[in-house]
């Protein structure tokens, strides 16, 4: 079940987890994270499963992995891009019932930079294979070190009621990864 992180509120900023149309090259990117990020890196959410959604995929609590994106907003606009967000993904706070999404804390893992599969599709797709992009597409700095530990990070998994309909009835995506140039089919997603 998807339920808000039982730890310590966080503290500071967190950078963001995103895994479907909000990718580097997906239609949602640069609509919401255009000029308002400052780094971006290829992430992995363990202990979770990817369902296909119309037009958008959900993240769950599970037994696997989903492969997106670490992003970190840049100076002055966090407000700004977490109010955003929670209303793309229409998040009305925690355990709020017309939630269609969570927003969590999670540990996330960045994969160890190396020149393997570097832009590859193995490696998270186009425009995220290794390569740090800024959200105005100029380069940037390095968000969450190098992939010696975990980052908290705030994630986006599917409400409670989406949850339950997704273990009964859902279509799972095998190997947690969102196949970048689907047609976009809805206005959202993480």
């Amino acid at each position: 079940m998807s339920t808000p992180d039982p730890g310590p509120p966080p503290t500071g900023e967190l950078p963001f987890f995103v895994y479907g149309t909000l990718l580097p090259g997906e239609p949602n990117h640069d609509l919401f994270l255009r000029g308002r990020t400052t780094g971006e890196r290829p992430a992995v959410l363990p202990r979770a499963l990817l369902y296909d959604g119309p037009g958008y995929p959900y993240a769950i609590d599970g037994h696997g992995r989903v492969h997106g994106t670490l992003l970190t907003a840049a100076p002055g606009v966090y407000g700004e891009l977490l109010g955003l967000l929670d209303h793309l993904e229409e998040y009305l706070g925690p355990g709020h019932p017309r939630n269609l999404y969570e927003r969590v804390v999670r540990e996330v893992e960045l994969p160890e930079e190396s020149g393997a599969g570097r832009g590859s599709e193995a490696a998270g797709g186009a425009g995220q294979g290794g390569v740090e992009v800024s959200g105005d597409g100029a380069g940037g700095e390095e968000v969450g070190g190098d992939g010696a530990g975990p980052v908290r990070a705030w994630v986006y998994l599917a409400a409670a009621a989406v949850t339950r309909s997704l273990r009964t009835g859902g279509s799972l995506i095998d190997g947690g990864r969102w196949a970048t140039g689907r047609p976009p089919g809805g206005p959202r997603t993480p």
